[in-house]
């Protein structure tokens, strides 16, 4: 039975798993390898690793980390950060990932998410938009680049494309809401959701296990990813991997059902 995915989200920065609040001032928090053996344990139900050095500073994706993370985890892995060629997501995905976020290069590169898809398969290639409330209209923009660069494409319309071009999942990340732990942007995710047939997981703001039960109550089959939700406990954010249990996973996913 299809079920809402909650997804641990980890961003790697100097080879360290850290957080950041809004795409900035990111905060040490571990070592990747060692949050996935944790994660392991709690048997979550999928993982996104991104690395946010590889494009900002123009280098390919890091294999070396890529094959460890491979390695550990029990769970289906998603990877993104610095993939630009086809080449790259066919030895990405031969050393055990089973999905490759791209990003930037989606834009910047006409028929990579068409060519990819064909080489790989659709349900392996996943579309991130890192998106930003715009500053001179009540609609949303794409950044890239960590945040710093506006390419002022709106999200519902590129998600329309790359869902022509052959995506097989589409990650919705609000800059807004990261590391804020106020909620899901929800208007967001519904543009996107009323644009396109494709998978979608939503990304940025969670803070409680009520704000995913928000989510599934209004969308139903929807993924949660989330950072510090898994990450922080407490007002003052002392670090802790968490997720939740079984039974804590089963009552969200009733959320939807008793919302009716």
């Amino acid at each position: 039975m299809l079920r809402p995915r909650i997804t641990p989200c980890l961003l790697v920065h100097n080879n360290g798993l850290v957080k950041t609040i809004r795409f900035s001032n990111p905060k040490y928090v571990g070592d990747p390898i060692n949050a996935v053996r944790i994660f392991n344990e709690k048997e979550v139900d999928e993982i996104i690793v991104l690395d946010i050095d590889a494009t900002a500073q123009g280098r390919d994706p890091d294999y070396k980390l890529i094959k460890n993370l491979a390695a550990e985890c029990r769970m289906p892995l998603c990877y993104g950060g610095g993939v630009k060629t086809v080449e790259q997501v066919e030895r990405i995905v031969s050393l055990g990932v089973e999905k490759i976020a791209i990003s930037n290069a989606a834009i910047r590169t006409t028929d990579l998410i068409h060519d990819t898809a064909t080489r790989v398969g659709n349900q392996s290639i996943v579309v991130v938009m890192d998106v930003r409330k715009s500053s001179s209209s009540a609609g949303y923009e794409i950044f890239t680049h960590n945040g710093t660069k506006n390419t002022g494409i709106n999200p519902a319309e590129f998600a329309k494309r790359m869902e022509a071009d052959g995506a097989g999942e589409v990650v919705v990340n609000s800059i807004d809401n990261d590391g804020g732990m106020i909620g899901y942007d929800l208007k967001l995710i519904q543009e996107i959701r009323d644009s396109i047939s494709l998978p979608i997981t939503a990304l940025g703001g969670a803070g409680t296990l009520k704000d995913i039960a928000r989510l599934i109550e209004r969308f139903g089959i929807i993924g949660a990813a989330a950072g510090s939700l898994f990450f922080f406990k407490g007002k003052y954010r002392a670090v802790l991997i968490n997720y939740p249990s079984r039974s804590e996973r089963d009552s969200l996913c009733k959320s939807r059902l008793n919302s009716k």
